[in-house]
């Protein structure tokens, strides 16, 4: 297809019974609502795809398993040279040698847990990338198989904030908490298990303020879930807030919007700065209370351990030890709870990403069906159709049209009336209610979309270009075009004389949306790319709007040529341009009101005649 664009591109309010589309908001949106967050079926979901790099996540458990090792052992060499040092009887004794085999063997722990440390931070970042990677990948997969009614239904700036700011938060998560996470639950166990084989009665206190800082935690995070939820909401309001201003901004100088445009936008940033500041006050709340308890457990420590060495139980060395060990079974609690606020904005931001995979992707119950679009002869009939973006409203009643192969059908009639819905059912952007269409005798639902759409080439009124040389954007008509052919489309297009005159001519590369060009020079590229398609059938959605008078003229004398044995459905305000249709069919409603050629009509001195006299009646 020349182009597949959703079929209304216009500011938030659109008619009613329409999508609103495009940058703006479609029906029913504003703030999504909120559901109830699982976080297990969350987390479950993100280790699916860490499991993809298996290599990486075993290499990266080996190191952090090593280097929690070395720290497991460290207490216990400190505790063998801090017993090398005793008083007896006022009389200081050093055992040198044994002080001396501990140093040594502190500082090779010590060293080797630099190294582990260095490589399992390689390793996690390498991870979390790949990880994010395949997100992303499957995202934008996902995305790109959704019906045109998603996108018509939700802000291009808000599939833009999962697509980037929500998977960053994994990304910035996976990378920074994995490895502490798998760490701090190795850690925890050594240390426990350390902690009982010294001492379990001073393992019996420590141990008495986790349940109070579990039942703190649990408290704090259903607080901190919705923030982080309504947060990551705000911000694709934000996004798409900003994605619609920007495109917009000739509109709203033209208009002297720009005071109601920065007002919408700053009640907008309001909401995510409040959103922020809660979630950030609430995840940020945990880590000093589970110091504030690692504390507490360590003074009841240190004081059971001094009772216990004066009474002859155990050594200074071993309350030393005892004391690490405890430290390190806090200390992971203490850090997990410090990244408790990244981690819950993660899980945020991966349920968003979720909810886009798991929707339901465009159906094409025809796809495995055999379809050559070298057969395709071109008879379109609708028969009984009914339609409507809203099921309460249809846009389409009882529309029934019959069209041969090869034959040029104008669409009229005032904006509203159906004329474009028609163009999205061909081409099966959307499904109808009832009634049937067909092409060249088989239902359309029996079709494979991706064959049906390769057959129809469309020339839109707001052009679409991408980023790339004007060669690349009039080659996407048929990416296996030959530099010959690509200069023969532009030519029949009257786009040749302009490209000419580029320095870089047919290399000239475009800016974002082609910007750099003129919208009749981005029209007659356009133009240029559906001829190059060679389609079977031919769909003009007001296709010379833009084009000054003087071209109108070469392109209509073009345009007759390309359609010349194609079917073709032109829908035009512009009656001067229609007057060659094979049929006319004047739209009122969603109905066909009147149909013939263009003398016909004026002959009948209905709808069509009051439009072509308000139209001509000046000259």
């Amino acid at each position: 297809m020349a182009e597949n664009k959703a079929p209304q591109q216009q500011m938030r309010m659109g008619p009613p019974g329409r999508p609103g589309g495009g940058p703006g908001r479609g029906p029913g949106m504003g703030m999504p609502k909120e559901k109830p967050k699982n976080s297990k079926k969350t987390i479950v979901r993100l280790l699916s795809y860490l499991g993809k790099s298996k290599a990486l996540l075993i290499g990266m458990i080996s190191m952090v398993l090593l280097m929690t090792l070395t720290q497991i052992i460290s207490p216990m060499i400190q505790k063998e040279a801090i017993d090398c040092i005793t008083i007896t009887e006022s009389q200081l004794h050093v055992d040198f040698e044994g002080l001396k085999k501990a140093l040594v063997s502190m500082g090779i722990i010590y060293a080797f847990g630099v190294v582990f440390n260095f490589f399992q931070g390689w390793i996690s970042a390498t991870l979390s990338q790949q990880t994010v990677r395949k997100m992303r990948n499957d995202l934008f997969t996902k995305m790109s198989k959704l019906p045109v009614k998603y996108f018509d239904t939700h802000t291009h700036g808000e599939l833009m904030s999962r697509l980037t700011n929500d998977v960053d938060n994994v990304s910035n998560t996976l990378s920074q908490s994995l490895s502490t996470l798998v760490s701090s639950a190795l850690t925890i166990i050594g240390s426990l298990s350390m902690m009982l084989w010294y001492s379990p009665l001073m393992t019996l206190i420590s141990l008495l303020a986790i349940p109070l800082g579990l039942w703190i935690v649990n408290l704090i995070s259903k607080k901190t879930r919705k923030y982080f939820k309504r947060q990551q909401e705000s911000l694709g309001d934000l996004n798409g807030h900003i994605e619609e201003m920007i495109t917009g901004q000739k509109t709203v100088l033209a208009f002297s919007r720009t005071g109601i445009v920065i007002d919408e936008f700053d009640e907008i940033n309001k909401k995510l700065r409040n959103y922020s500041i809660s979630a950030q006050i609430w995840g940020g709340i945990v880590g000093p209370v589970m110091n504030m308890i690692g504390n507490i457990s360590f003074t009841l420590v240190a004081i059971s351990g001094g009772l216990l060495a004066a009474n002859g139980v155990i050594s200074v060395g071993t309350i030393q030890a005892f004391v690490q060990y405890s430290k390190q079974f806090t200390r992971p609690v203490s850090e997990v709870a410090n990244q408790y606020a990244m981690i819950q904005s993660a899980l945020s931001g991966a349920e968003r990403v979720f909810e886009v995979m798991d929707t339901t992707p465009e159906e094409d119950a025809g796809r495995n069906n055999p379809f050559e679009v070298s057969e395709v002869k071109g008879n379109v009939v609708f028969e009984n159709v009914n339609f409507g973006y809203n099921e309460e409203k249809m846009v389409l009643k009882d529309f029934s049209i019959d069209v041969k192969a090869g034959e040029k059908i104008a669409l009229v009639g005032p904006t509203g009336a159906g004329k474009t819905t028609v163009v999205n059912l061909i081409t099966r952007f959307y499904d109808i209610n009832s009634g049937t269409i067909t092409l060249d005798g088989v239902n359309l639902e029996e079709l494979p979309k991706d064959g049906l759409r390769s057959s129809i080439g469309i020339v839109l009124q707001d052009t679409v270009l991408f980023t790339g040389t004007i060669r690349d954007n009039i080659r996407f008509g048929r990416l296996d075009a030959t530099d010959e052919e690509i200069v023969a489309a532009a030519k029949m297009a009257y786009a040749d004389e302009f490209i000419s005159r580029l320095p870089d001519g047919y290399d000239t590369e475009l800016s974002e949306q082609g910007s750099n060009l003129s919208q009749g020079q981005r029209q007659l590229l356009s133009i240029a790319r559906a001829i190059l398609a060679d389609p079977k059938i031919l769909i003009l959605d007001e296709a010379t709007s833009s084009i000054d008078t003087r071209t109108e003229m070469h392109i209509q004398q073009a345009m007759i040529a390309l359609m010349k044995g194609r079917t073709s459905f032109i829908i035009a305000h512009r009656l001067s341009t229609i007057r060659d249709a094979d049929m006319i069919l004047v739209i009122d409603s969603g109905r066909i009101v009147e149909k013939g050629s263009h003398a016909s009509l004026l002959k009948q001195d209905g709808h069509y005649k009051k439009l072509y006299d308000m139209q001509f009646s000046r000259t």
